[in-house]
């Protein structure tokens, strides 16, 4: 099953996955029928189980989802994913904001929705984390000065204050990456390839198996195998598996 594209529906999929096998989840789920995805919908708690069953202690899941506004209000399915799923067990690891930089639908009456949500859930404490430090430090190459601080009502003394300030630090949890749209795509909600890249390099290490459930058009799986990751992909949309398996130039077959 490794390294494909499976045509079906991810609520049946999943239960033939082996319990404890899945290292990172990676995945924007259709939500709140922002989207036409060929008129597929999804059973948000089966999946959302059968994800605590399948993921490794130590393996995380990168859950991008946002909220429509219907009736004047916000549904909020965001943050009762998010609740639901720690409810299951899993940490909240981090909220972090992907910021899509321009919004192609401008409001008149609330001010214009460019992010969308990445909760990073953990089973457990993360196994692997690889902070991804290209945040320009202002102050690189100064000294680095510091004063004692009290810890347990001791005071520590700070070491290595000789040290030089570092050209880059750790990058903050709001990641700015535009949104390629659907021009060109063949898929309505096609997300940057540079998310998926630097969420995999992030939270997996070369080997592990990534799954994205609702994998569209592939755009997951083709950072997973760049970065010499194992990977299964699901979709139910035969045309959407056809995108995915043509960018990652396997066997073009609709089923299973």
């Amino acid at each position: 099953m490794l390294n494909t594209v499976i045509c079906g529906n991810s609520e049946n999929i999943l239960r033939e996955i082996i319990t404890d096998s899945i290292n990172l989840v990676i995945t924007s789920p259709p939500y709140d029928s922002n989207r036409d995805y060929n008129g597929y919908t999804f059973n948000f708690e089966k999946i959302a189980n059968e994800l605590f069953r399948i993921v490794q202690i130590g393996g995380v899941i990168v859950w991008i989802v946002g909220d429509t506004t219907l009736n004047g209000s916000e549904t909020g399915t965001s943050f009762r994913q998010a609740l639901y799923f720690k409810d299951l067990g899993f940490n909240l690891h981090d909220t972090m904001i992907w910021h899509k930089r321009a919004s192609p639908f401008p409001n008149k009456t609330r001010y214009n929705q460019i992010f969308d949500y990445m909760f990073i859930l953990s089973k457990g404490k993360p196994s692997t984390i690889n902070l991804i430090q290209d945040k320009k430090n202002k102050c690189f190459g100064e000294a680095v000065h510091g004063t004692n601080r009290l810890k347990n009502g001791k005071t520590k003394k700070l070491k290595n204050l000789n040290q030089k300030i570092r050209e880059f630090g750790i990058r903050e949890n709001i990641w700015s990456i535009s949104n390629p749209g659907i021009k060109n795509n063949k898929h309505p909600a096609v997300f940057p390839y540079t998310l998926a890249y630097d969420h995999i390099i992030t939270w997996s290490k070369p080997g592990d198996l990534v799954l994205d459930p609702f994998c569209g058009s592939g755009t997951a799986l083709k950072a997973a195998k760049d970065l010499k990751r194992n990977y299964i992909g699901v979709d139910i949309s035969e045309d959407y598996c056809k995108i995915s398996r043509d960018r990652l130039q396997i066997e073009n077959r609709l089923f299973e």
